[in-house]
Protein backbone atom coordinates (compact mmCIF):
# COMPACT_ATOMS: atom_id res chain seq x y z
CA UNK A 1 0.00 0.00 0.00
CA UNK A 2 1.55 3.34 -1.00
CA UNK A 3 1.85 6.37 1.26
CA UNK A 4 -1.02 8.33 -0.34
CA UNK A 5 -3.44 5.43 0.05
CA UNK A 6 -2.28 4.80 3.62
CA UNK A 7 -2.77 8.43 4.61
CA UNK A 8 -6.18 8.54 2.97
CA UNK A 9 -7.35 5.43 4.83
CA UNK A 10 -5.85 6.63 8.10
CA UNK A 11 -7.60 9.97 7.77
CA UNK A 12 -10.91 8.29 6.99
CA UNK A 13 -10.55 6.02 10.00
CA UNK A 14 -9.73 8.93 12.31
CA UNK A 15 -12.71 10.90 11.04
CA UNK A 16 -15.07 7.96 11.56
CA UNK A 17 -13.74 7.38 15.07
CA UNK A 18 -14.13 11.04 15.97
CA UNK A 19 -17.70 11.12 14.66
CA UNK A 20 -18.55 8.11 16.79
CA UNK A 21 -17.08 9.78 19.88
CA UNK A 22 -19.16 12.89 19.26
CA UNK A 23 -22.25 10.79 18.71
CA UNK A 24 -21.72 8.92 21.99
CA UNK A 25 -21.73 12.26 23.81
CA UNK A 26 -24.99 13.40 22.25
CA UNK A 27 -27.11 11.72 24.95
CA UNK A 28 -25.98 14.45 27.36
CA UNK A 29 -27.68 17.00 25.12
CA UNK A 30 -30.77 15.13 23.97
CA UNK A 31 -32.22 12.29 25.99
CA UNK A 32 -34.19 10.92 23.05
CA UNK A 33 -31.38 11.04 20.47
CA UNK A 34 -31.13 7.24 20.42
CA UNK A 35 -34.80 6.99 19.49
CA UNK A 36 -34.31 9.30 16.50
CA UNK A 37 -32.00 6.74 14.91
CA UNK A 38 -34.85 4.25 14.73
CA UNK A 39 -37.45 6.50 13.14
CA UNK A 40 -37.72 9.05 10.38
CA UNK A 41 -40.35 11.33 8.89
CA UNK A 42 -42.27 9.93 5.90
CA UNK A 43 -43.74 12.27 3.32
CA UNK A 44 -47.06 12.63 5.18
CA UNK A 45 -45.35 13.67 8.42
CA UNK A 46 -46.19 10.47 10.29
CA UNK A 47 -43.50 8.69 12.30
CA UNK A 48 -42.46 5.25 11.12
CA UNK A 49 -42.96 2.55 13.74
CA UNK A 50 -39.98 0.38 12.85
CA UNK A 51 -36.64 0.65 11.09
CA UNK A 52 -36.76 -0.20 7.39
CA UNK A 53 -33.44 -1.60 6.19
CA UNK A 54 -32.17 -1.69 2.63
CA UNK A 55 -32.52 -5.10 0.97
CA UNK A 56 -32.09 -6.43 -2.59
CA UNK A 57 -35.59 -7.90 -2.42
CA UNK A 58 -37.28 -4.76 -1.10
CA UNK A 59 -40.13 -3.55 -3.31
CA UNK A 60 -39.33 -0.24 -5.06
CA UNK A 61 -35.95 -0.36 -3.35
CA UNK A 62 -34.09 2.40 -5.19
CA UNK A 63 -37.01 4.86 -4.96
CA UNK A 64 -37.53 4.07 -1.28
CA UNK A 65 -33.85 4.69 -0.63
CA UNK A 66 -34.08 8.04 -2.40
CA UNK A 67 -37.16 8.86 -0.35
CA UNK A 68 -35.21 7.95 2.79
CA UNK A 69 -32.51 10.46 1.87
CA UNK A 70 -35.09 13.13 1.01
CA UNK A 71 -36.87 12.70 4.35
CA UNK A 72 -33.59 13.25 6.20
CA UNK A 73 -32.46 16.24 4.13
CA UNK A 74 -32.21 19.69 5.71
CA UNK A 75 -32.38 23.14 4.16
CA UNK A 76 -32.13 24.94 7.52
CA UNK A 77 -28.36 24.53 7.38
CA UNK A 78 -26.13 25.68 4.50
CA UNK A 79 -22.45 24.77 4.22
CA UNK A 80 -20.38 27.63 2.78
CA UNK A 81 -16.86 26.85 1.55
CA UNK A 82 -14.77 29.98 1.07
CA UNK A 83 -11.83 29.70 -1.32
CA UNK A 84 -10.96 26.03 -0.86
CA UNK A 85 -7.59 25.52 -2.56
CA UNK A 86 -7.27 21.73 -2.46
CA UNK A 87 -9.44 19.60 -4.71
CA UNK A 88 -9.15 16.59 -2.38
CA UNK A 89 -10.71 18.66 0.41
CA UNK A 90 -13.30 20.13 -1.92
CA UNK A 91 -14.50 16.73 -3.11
CA UNK A 92 -14.41 15.29 0.43
CA UNK A 93 -16.56 18.17 1.72
CA UNK A 94 -19.16 17.54 -0.97
CA UNK A 95 -19.30 13.86 -0.11
CA UNK A 96 -19.52 14.62 3.61
CA UNK A 97 -22.36 17.10 3.09
CA UNK A 98 -24.35 14.58 1.07
CA UNK A 99 -23.77 11.81 3.62
CA UNK A 100 -24.86 14.02 6.54
CA UNK A 101 -27.99 15.23 4.74
CA UNK A 102 -27.13 18.87 4.04
CA UNK A 103 -28.74 19.77 0.72
CA UNK A 104 -27.32 23.23 -0.01
CA UNK A 105 -23.60 23.89 -0.52
CA UNK A 106 -22.42 27.35 -1.43
CA UNK A 107 -18.94 27.71 -2.90
CA UNK A 108 -17.03 31.01 -3.01
CA UNK A 109 -14.43 31.17 -5.81
CA UNK A 110 -14.85 27.43 -6.48
CA UNK A 111 -12.02 25.17 -7.50
CA UNK A 112 -12.43 22.92 -10.53
CA UNK A 113 -13.24 19.45 -9.29
CA UNK A 114 -10.72 17.89 -11.66
CA UNK A 115 -7.94 20.36 -10.83
CA UNK A 116 -5.41 17.57 -10.23
CA UNK A 117 -6.99 14.84 -12.32
CA UNK A 118 -8.31 14.86 -15.87
CA UNK A 119 -10.87 12.12 -16.44
CA UNK A 120 -11.92 10.72 -19.81
CA UNK A 121 -15.68 11.39 -19.70
CA UNK A 122 -16.34 8.67 -22.25
CA UNK A 123 -15.42 6.04 -19.64
CA UNK A 124 -18.49 6.84 -17.51
CA UNK A 125 -18.71 7.05 -13.72
CA UNK A 126 -19.34 3.44 -12.73
CA UNK A 127 -17.04 2.29 -9.90
CA UNK A 128 -16.91 -1.18 -11.43
CA UNK A 129 -15.07 0.41 -14.37
CA UNK A 130 -12.53 2.15 -12.12
CA UNK A 131 -9.49 0.40 -13.62
CA UNK A 132 -10.37 1.66 -17.12
CA UNK A 133 -11.18 5.14 -15.80
CA UNK A 134 -7.86 5.39 -13.95
CA UNK A 135 -5.94 4.02 -16.94
CA UNK A 136 -7.26 6.85 -19.14
CA UNK A 137 -6.87 9.59 -16.50
CA UNK A 138 -4.11 12.20 -16.39
CA UNK A 139 -2.80 13.13 -12.95
CA UNK A 140 -1.56 16.69 -12.42
CA UNK A 141 0.05 18.67 -9.64
CA UNK A 142 -2.01 21.50 -8.13
CA UNK A 143 0.31 23.91 -9.96
CA UNK A 144 -0.61 22.36 -13.31
CA UNK A 145 2.21 20.09 -14.57
CA UNK A 146 1.47 16.45 -15.34
CA UNK A 147 2.71 13.95 -12.74
CA UNK A 148 4.57 11.64 -15.12
CA UNK A 149 5.75 9.29 -12.37
CA UNK A 150 2.23 8.66 -11.04
CA UNK A 151 1.62 4.96 -10.41
CA UNK A 152 -1.53 3.12 -11.46
CA UNK A 153 -2.47 2.78 -7.78
CA UNK A 154 -2.12 6.53 -7.19
CA UNK A 155 -4.21 7.34 -10.26
CA UNK A 156 -6.85 4.80 -9.22
CA UNK A 157 -7.03 6.25 -5.71
CA UNK A 158 -7.37 9.80 -7.03
CA UNK A 159 -9.94 8.73 -9.64
CA UNK A 160 -12.08 7.03 -6.98
CA UNK A 161 -11.96 10.18 -4.88
CA UNK A 162 -13.21 12.31 -7.77
CA UNK A 163 -15.90 9.84 -8.79
CA UNK A 164 -17.31 9.81 -5.28
CA UNK A 165 -17.43 13.60 -5.25
CA UNK A 166 -18.96 13.76 -8.73
CA UNK A 167 -21.71 11.35 -7.67
CA UNK A 168 -22.30 13.33 -4.47
CA UNK A 169 -22.96 16.51 -6.46
CA UNK A 170 -25.76 14.73 -8.33
CA UNK A 171 -27.80 14.85 -5.11
CA UNK A 172 -26.73 18.29 -3.86
CA UNK A 173 -27.74 21.85 -4.70
CA UNK A 174 -24.42 23.61 -5.30
CA UNK A 175 -24.34 27.37 -5.80
CA UNK A 176 -21.18 29.22 -6.89
CA UNK A 177 -20.13 32.77 -5.99
CA UNK A 178 -17.30 34.80 -7.47
CA UNK A 179 -16.66 36.72 -4.25
CA UNK A 180 -17.43 36.75 -0.53
CA UNK A 181 -19.49 39.96 -0.65
CA UNK A 182 -22.07 38.49 -3.05
CA UNK A 183 -22.39 35.34 -0.96
CA UNK A 184 -22.95 37.31 2.26
CA UNK A 185 -25.60 39.45 0.57
CA UNK A 186 -27.43 36.35 -0.70
CA UNK A 187 -27.38 34.74 2.76
CA UNK A 188 -28.85 37.88 4.30
CA UNK A 189 -31.53 38.10 1.62
CA UNK A 190 -32.62 34.53 2.36
CA UNK A 191 -32.68 35.10 6.13
CA UNK A 192 -29.68 32.99 7.17
CA UNK A 193 -27.51 33.77 10.17
CA UNK A 194 -23.80 33.36 9.49
CA UNK A 195 -21.59 31.25 11.72
CA UNK A 196 -17.95 31.34 10.65
CA UNK A 197 -15.43 28.78 11.86
CA UNK A 198 -12.44 30.49 13.45
CA UNK A 199 -9.49 29.53 15.66
CA UNK A 200 -9.35 32.95 17.32
CA UNK A 201 -9.82 33.11 21.09
CA UNK A 202 -12.90 35.31 20.67
CA UNK A 203 -14.81 32.50 18.93
CA UNK A 204 -17.55 30.65 20.84
CA UNK A 205 -17.14 26.97 21.59
CA UNK A 206 -19.48 24.80 19.51
CA UNK A 207 -21.03 23.07 22.53
CA UNK A 208 -24.26 23.55 24.46
CA UNK A 209 -22.47 25.53 27.18
CA UNK A 210 -20.61 27.64 24.64
CA UNK A 211 -23.75 28.61 22.73
CA UNK A 212 -25.75 29.29 25.86
CA UNK A 213 -22.93 31.48 27.14
CA UNK A 214 -23.00 33.45 23.88
CA UNK A 215 -26.77 33.88 24.24
CA UNK A 216 -26.57 34.87 27.88
CA UNK A 217 -28.08 31.62 29.03
CA UNK A 218 -30.86 31.62 26.44
CA UNK A 219 -31.62 29.72 23.23
CA UNK A 220 -32.88 30.32 19.70
CA UNK A 221 -36.60 29.82 20.34
CA UNK A 222 -35.86 26.77 22.45
CA UNK A 223 -33.12 25.44 20.17
CA UNK A 224 -29.33 25.69 20.23
CA UNK A 225 -29.09 26.36 16.47
CA UNK A 226 -30.85 29.25 14.65
CA UNK A 227 -33.80 28.39 12.44
CA UNK A 228 -31.70 29.20 9.36
CA UNK A 229 -27.93 29.20 9.61
CA UNK A 230 -24.93 29.04 7.28
CA UNK A 231 -21.73 27.50 8.65
CA UNK A 232 -18.66 28.86 6.84
CA UNK A 233 -15.30 27.11 6.33
CA UNK A 234 -12.35 29.05 5.00
CA UNK A 235 -9.21 28.22 3.10
CA UNK A 236 -6.87 25.49 4.35
CA UNK A 237 -4.02 27.90 5.12
CA UNK A 238 -5.65 30.85 6.91
CA UNK A 239 -9.34 30.04 7.41
CA UNK A 240 -12.20 32.45 6.74
CA UNK A 241 -11.44 35.88 5.29
CA UNK A 242 -11.62 39.02 7.42
CA UNK A 243 -14.61 40.09 5.32
CA UNK A 244 -16.50 36.92 6.25
CA UNK A 245 -15.51 37.09 9.93
CA UNK A 246 -16.65 40.71 10.17
CA UNK A 247 -20.01 39.78 8.67
CA UNK A 248 -20.49 36.70 10.86
CA UNK A 249 -23.17 36.68 13.54
CA UNK A 250 -21.05 34.23 15.49
CA UNK A 251 -17.50 32.92 15.10
CA UNK A 252 -17.32 29.33 16.35
CA UNK A 253 -14.67 26.72 16.99
CA UNK A 254 -14.70 22.99 17.67
CA UNK A 255 -13.07 22.12 21.01
CA UNK A 256 -9.84 20.17 20.61
CA UNK A 257 -7.91 18.38 23.34
CA UNK A 258 -4.39 17.93 22.02
CA UNK A 259 -1.38 19.98 20.96
CA UNK A 260 -2.75 20.22 17.42
CA UNK A 261 -4.94 23.32 17.28
CA UNK A 262 -6.36 22.78 13.80
CA UNK A 263 -7.66 20.02 11.56
CA UNK A 264 -7.67 19.16 7.88
CA UNK A 265 -10.41 21.21 6.22
CA UNK A 266 -12.57 18.28 5.16
CA UNK A 267 -12.20 16.58 8.56
CA UNK A 268 -13.12 19.82 10.32
CA UNK A 269 -16.18 20.17 8.11
CA UNK A 270 -17.36 16.66 8.93
CA UNK A 271 -16.91 17.11 12.69
CA UNK A 272 -18.43 20.60 12.87
CA UNK A 273 -21.50 19.76 10.78
CA UNK A 274 -22.07 16.52 12.69
CA UNK A 275 -21.78 18.46 15.96
CA UNK A 276 -24.47 20.87 14.80
CA UNK A 277 -26.85 17.95 14.24
CA UNK A 278 -25.98 16.69 17.74
CA UNK A 279 -26.72 20.11 19.24
CA UNK A 280 -30.03 20.36 17.39
CA UNK A 281 -31.45 16.98 16.25
CA UNK A 282 -34.42 18.81 14.70
CA UNK A 283 -32.09 19.84 11.86
CA UNK A 284 -32.62 16.35 10.44
CA UNK A 285 -35.43 16.42 7.90
CA UNK A 286 -35.93 20.18 8.31
CA UNK A 287 -37.29 20.91 4.85
CA UNK A 288 -40.66 22.05 3.51
CA UNK A 289 -42.87 19.60 1.66
CA UNK A 290 -42.56 21.80 -1.43
CA UNK A 291 -38.77 21.44 -1.30
CA UNK A 292 -39.11 17.67 -0.86
CA UNK A 293 -41.38 17.43 -3.88
CA UNK A 294 -38.86 19.33 -6.00
CA UNK A 295 -36.17 16.86 -4.96
CA UNK A 296 -38.45 13.91 -5.78
CA UNK A 297 -39.10 15.25 -9.25
CA UNK A 298 -35.39 15.67 -9.91
CA UNK A 299 -34.04 12.60 -8.10
CA UNK A 300 -36.63 10.04 -9.16
CA UNK A 301 -36.29 11.06 -12.81
CA UNK A 302 -32.48 10.96 -12.54
CA UNK A 303 -32.59 7.45 -11.07
CA UNK A 304 -34.89 6.35 -13.88
CA UNK A 305 -32.70 7.94 -16.58
CA UNK A 306 -29.67 6.06 -15.26
CA UNK A 307 -31.49 2.75 -15.77
CA UNK A 308 -33.83 3.08 -18.74
CA UNK A 309 -31.26 2.96 -21.53
CA UNK A 310 -30.14 -0.42 -22.79
CA UNK A 311 -26.44 -1.28 -22.83
CA UNK A 312 -26.37 -0.66 -26.59
CA UNK A 313 -28.04 2.75 -26.19
CA UNK A 314 -25.57 3.74 -23.47
CA UNK A 315 -22.69 2.76 -25.69
CA UNK A 316 -24.13 4.71 -28.60
CA UNK A 317 -24.69 7.78 -26.43
CA UNK A 318 -21.09 7.58 -25.20
CA UNK A 319 -19.76 7.38 -28.73
CA UNK A 320 -21.88 10.34 -29.85
CA UNK A 321 -20.70 12.40 -26.88
CA UNK A 322 -17.08 11.60 -27.67
CA UNK A 323 -17.64 12.39 -31.36
CA UNK A 324 -19.07 15.85 -30.53
CA UNK A 325 -16.20 16.56 -28.13
CA UNK A 326 -13.80 15.75 -30.96
CA UNK A 327 -15.70 18.10 -33.27
CA UNK A 328 -15.45 20.86 -30.67
CA UNK A 329 -11.67 20.50 -30.67
CA UNK A 330 -11.59 20.64 -34.47
CA UNK A 331 -13.73 23.78 -34.38
CA UNK A 332 -11.25 25.40 -31.97
CA UNK A 333 -8.45 24.67 -34.43
CA UNK A 334 -10.45 26.17 -37.29
CA UNK A 335 -11.18 29.36 -35.34
CA UNK A 336 -7.53 29.65 -34.35
CA UNK A 337 -6.46 29.38 -37.98
CA UNK A 338 -4.57 26.14 -37.40
CA UNK A 339 -4.12 23.44 -40.02
CA UNK A 340 -7.21 21.21 -40.25
CA UNK A 341 -6.87 18.05 -42.29
CA UNK A 342 -9.43 16.72 -44.79
CA UNK A 343 -10.61 13.86 -42.58
CA UNK A 344 -11.10 16.31 -39.69
CA UNK A 345 -13.23 18.60 -41.86
CA UNK A 346 -15.30 15.62 -42.96
CA UNK A 347 -15.82 14.62 -39.34
CA UNK A 348 -16.76 18.20 -38.41
CA UNK A 349 -19.24 18.38 -41.31
CA UNK A 350 -21.26 15.57 -39.70
CA UNK A 351 -21.40 17.33 -36.33
CA UNK A 352 -24.95 18.68 -36.66
CA UNK A 353 -26.33 15.28 -37.63
CA UNK A 354 -24.57 13.59 -34.72
CA UNK A 355 -25.80 16.27 -32.32
CA UNK A 356 -29.37 15.80 -33.55
CA UNK A 357 -29.06 12.06 -32.98
CA UNK A 358 -27.77 12.58 -29.45
CA UNK A 359 -30.50 15.14 -28.70
CA UNK A 360 -33.11 12.63 -29.86
CA UNK A 361 -31.74 10.01 -27.46
CA UNK A 362 -31.57 12.49 -24.59
CA UNK A 363 -35.02 13.91 -25.33
CA UNK A 364 -36.70 10.50 -25.38
CA UNK A 365 -34.83 9.49 -22.22
CA UNK A 366 -35.99 12.62 -20.40
CA UNK A 367 -39.61 12.07 -21.45
CA UNK A 368 -39.54 8.38 -20.52
CA UNK A 369 -37.91 9.14 -17.17
CA UNK A 370 -40.56 11.70 -16.30
CA UNK A 371 -43.31 9.27 -17.30
CA UNK A 372 -41.79 6.42 -15.28
CA UNK A 373 -41.82 8.36 -12.01
CA UNK A 374 -44.84 10.69 -12.29
CA UNK A 375 -47.10 8.54 -10.14
CA UNK A 376 -44.29 7.93 -7.63
CA UNK A 377 -43.66 11.66 -7.23
CA UNK A 378 -47.33 12.22 -6.46
CA UNK A 379 -47.52 9.19 -4.15
CA UNK A 380 -44.01 8.40 -2.81
CA UNK A 381 -43.49 5.01 -1.18
CA UNK A 382 -42.54 4.67 2.47
CA UNK A 383 -38.83 5.41 2.88
CA UNK A 384 -35.92 3.23 3.87
CA UNK A 385 -35.06 4.56 7.32
CA UNK A 386 -31.63 2.99 7.76
CA UNK A 387 -29.44 4.00 4.82
CA UNK A 388 -26.71 1.39 5.31
CA UNK A 389 -26.24 -0.88 2.30
CA UNK A 390 -27.29 -4.48 2.41
CA UNK A 391 -24.33 -6.89 2.45
CA UNK A 392 -25.20 -7.91 -1.11
CA UNK A 393 -24.46 -4.37 -2.30
CA UNK A 394 -21.29 -3.73 -0.31
CA UNK A 395 -18.15 -3.45 -2.43
CA UNK A 396 -14.56 -2.38 -1.94
CA UNK A 397 -11.86 -1.13 -4.27
CA UNK A 398 -8.79 -3.27 -3.72
CA UNK A 399 -6.92 -5.53 -6.11
CA UNK A 400 -8.10 -9.06 -6.89
CA UNK A 401 -5.07 -10.59 -5.20
CA UNK A 402 -5.64 -8.48 -2.09
CA UNK A 403 -9.22 -9.72 -1.84
CA UNK A 404 -7.92 -13.28 -1.81
CA UNK A 405 -5.50 -12.57 1.06
CA UNK A 406 -6.51 -14.13 4.38
CA UNK A 407 -7.34 -10.87 6.24
CA UNK A 408 -9.76 -9.90 3.46
CA UNK A 409 -11.32 -13.24 2.59
CA UNK A 410 -15.04 -13.89 3.01
CA UNK A 411 -15.88 -10.37 4.14
CA UNK A 412 -19.22 -8.92 2.96
CA UNK A 413 -17.45 -6.27 0.89
CA UNK A 414 -15.12 -8.72 -0.87
CA UNK A 415 -17.05 -11.89 -1.53
CA UNK A 416 -19.39 -10.55 -4.26
CA UNK A 417 -22.75 -11.90 -3.12
CA UNK A 418 -24.95 -12.72 -6.12
CA UNK A 419 -27.89 -10.40 -6.76
CA UNK A 420 -30.42 -10.10 -9.56
CA UNK A 421 -28.79 -7.90 -12.18
CA UNK A 422 -30.76 -4.98 -13.67
CA UNK A 423 -33.62 -5.49 -11.18
CA UNK A 424 -34.13 -1.75 -10.70
CA UNK A 425 -33.79 -1.17 -14.45
CA UNK A 426 -36.66 -3.57 -15.08
CA UNK A 427 -38.79 -1.71 -12.53
CA UNK A 428 -38.50 1.57 -14.44
CA UNK A 429 -38.75 0.02 -17.91
CA UNK A 430 -42.01 -1.68 -17.02
CA UNK A 431 -43.48 1.70 -16.04
CA UNK A 432 -42.70 3.15 -19.48
CA UNK A 433 -43.83 0.23 -21.59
Amino acid sequence: MNSSTSSFLAGAACTAAALLLYQSCSAKISGDQSTSKQTTKPADGAVAEATCFDSPDLDQRIIRKAEGAICKRTSRLIIVVERCTNDHNYSAILRTAEALGVQNIWIISPQTINATLELDNTQGTDESNIDKIAENATMRRSSGPVVRAATDTEKKDRAMHHLYARKATEWLTVRDFEDTKTCIESLREEGYQIWATDLGQEASCLTEDGIRQHLGGGTYDGKLIPNKVAIVFGTEAVGCTTEMLNAADLPVYLPLRGFADSLNLSVATALVVHQMFVLDPSLEGAMTEEERRELRQAWYAKLASQRLLSAADKKRRGKLTAYLEGCAEIEKKMKAGEVVYKEEREKWSRMDAKRAELNAIEGKLAADSKKAVKELVDNPPSPITDMRRADEHRICFVGKNTKKASPWQDMPATRKIAVTKYATAAFFRERVA
